[in-house]
């Protein structure tokens, strides 16, 4: 008897310690858990659908019916959006673990509406119904994204007006233009309110920017004039099989320009020359492949998740060498037009971006050329990029960040974008006077 009170402490004392140890932690915070995600289907392609995660807007400061949605697409071609998502500019991201998520501090929904669309269908959590359903072109791509987004607007009750921005990276430096051209010229008047394209990083026109590698790794000391002459040899192949209209040797020629330049180099990563190894984006490949990731998210638990779908890729590879330039020189008459890159990306840097610019077909072109170049500072002081704008471009080259721009610089991304759907400060209308009676001014 007299051993029970010491066995009822001893007793107490753990179902104590039980009661006040927290519980694991959820993979997804109720705090990270998208406002809606699920499918859209495509009605182009009857049984196909595409995958999307929405984050409404955290701080918005106009009523919803009127707060700008941001649609981000990834590049690739063939790559999943969840990857600007969990690793760019999402609310949450993975940032060294893949079990755990952080807060980002520098999140795009702060003010807007961001929906993450895995394009085309096939990538990522989205379904094609075939394989001869994935599309080998941007009128394609276009073709789907409208159809997708339609419906989701359709779905959101008063979502019918409000300003939709399309903004993307790296192979979605074709998708972006394709789809604001699709909506510019065949849609005008259709249901999503198009108020703006932004292109971070993007492979718009190749064949300009193949030719771009040489010279600048030359003038960034990173090969020697023997190894430069190599890589414009390379980059003549290249060339050659565009004007003969092999596309699909085209491109193969590029990724053998990449190959080289990547060994003479010897740089952990051509997408930033600053990195001593490659972006993490592993990090949402293993996070989305974990069952509760995908029973939070509406994905059956059955899918796998890839980064990139080796069959979109192939489907569109023969795309991979053409120019959608004419599609933002279309564009950038009608409505606005970011074009920014991390300065550190050498296969879609600044270099590459430039030199396409000078050959735009666009009314407004001689006044961009010889528009100011303003330096961006940040909140604190610091460099963080560069502002060249005239009327409807906007163009950024931003400081520390490489070719996952919103990764390297969270916080200056947000601040770009929000100054440039609002029109406010270095990227804003209000920051350069245009005279009233220019020609510019009224084609605009």
């Amino acid at each position: 008897m007299e051993h029970i009170p010491t066995i009822l402490f001893l007793l107490s004392t753990l179902l104590f310690a039980i009661s006040v140890e927290a519980p694991p932690s959820p993979l997804f915070p109720d705090e990270a858990l998208p406002t809606k995600s699920g499918y859209l289907p495509v009605k182009p392609a009857p049984g196909s659908s595409m995958f999307y995660t929405f984050y409404e807007a955290q701080k918005p400061t106009f009523p919803l019916s009127d707060t700008p949605l941001l649609v981000w697409l990834q590049g690739g071609p063939g790559c999943s959006s969840m990857i600007g998502n969990f690793y760019e500019l999402g609310p949450w991201r993975v940032v060294s673990h893949a079990t755990e998520l952080e807060r980002n501090p520098g999140a795009w929904n702060r003010l807007f509406g961001l929906i993450f669309l895995d394009n085309p269908i096939g990538v990522g959590f989205s379904i094609a119904a075939s394989k001869e359903d994935i599309p080998i072109n941007q009128r394609q791509v276009a073709e789907h994204l409208y159809a997708a987004l339609v419906v989701f607007l359709e779905q959101n009750s008063g979502f019918e007006h409000r300003p939709v921005y399309f903004t993307g990276e790296s192979y979605a430096g074709k998708y972006v233009p394709a789809i604001g051209y699709y909506i510019l010229k065949e849609k005008p008047n259709g249901k999503v309110n198009l108020k703006g394209l932004a292109i971070g990083n993007g492979l718009t026109d190749p064949v300009t920017q193949v030719q771009t590698h040489a010279v600048n790794v030359y003038y960034s000391g990173l090969v020697n004039a023997k190894q430069r002459v190599e890589l414009e040899k390379a980059q003549e192949i290249a060339l050659a099989l565009v004007k003969s209209q092999k596309w699909r040797e085209a491109g193969d020629a590029r990724n053998e320009l990449l190959t080289l330049l990547s060994n003479m180099t010897g740089l952990a990563t051509l997408y930033n020359t600053a990195r001593s190894i490659p972006y993490r984006s592993d990090l949402v490949v293993d996070l989305l492949n974990q069952r509760e990731a995908r029973r939070v998210l509406g994905v059956s638990e059955t899918m796998s998740f890839d980064e990139c779908t080796d069959e979109v890729e192939d489907a569109l590879h023969e795309d991979v060498m053409k120019s959608v330039k004419f599609m933002v020189d279309y564009a950038v008459e009608r409505t606005k037009v970011l074009l920014y890159q991390g300065m550190l990306d050498l296969r879609d840097g600044v270099v590459s971006t430039e030199e396409w610019m000078k050959t735009m077909n666009w009314s407004g072109l001689g006044m961009f050329l010889t528009a100011e170049r303003r330096v961006w500072m940040d909140g604190d002081g610091v460099i963080a990029g560069y502002v060249q704008r005239w009327g409807n471009l906007c163009h950024v080259a931003v400081s520390g960040a490489g070719h996952f721009v919103p990764t390297d610089q969270a916080v200056n991304s947000r601040d770009m974008i929000e100054g440039w759907v609002l029109g406010k400060g270095l990227f804003g209308v209000d920051d350069v006077k245009q005279p009233i009676s220019s020609k510019l001014y009224h084609s605009i």
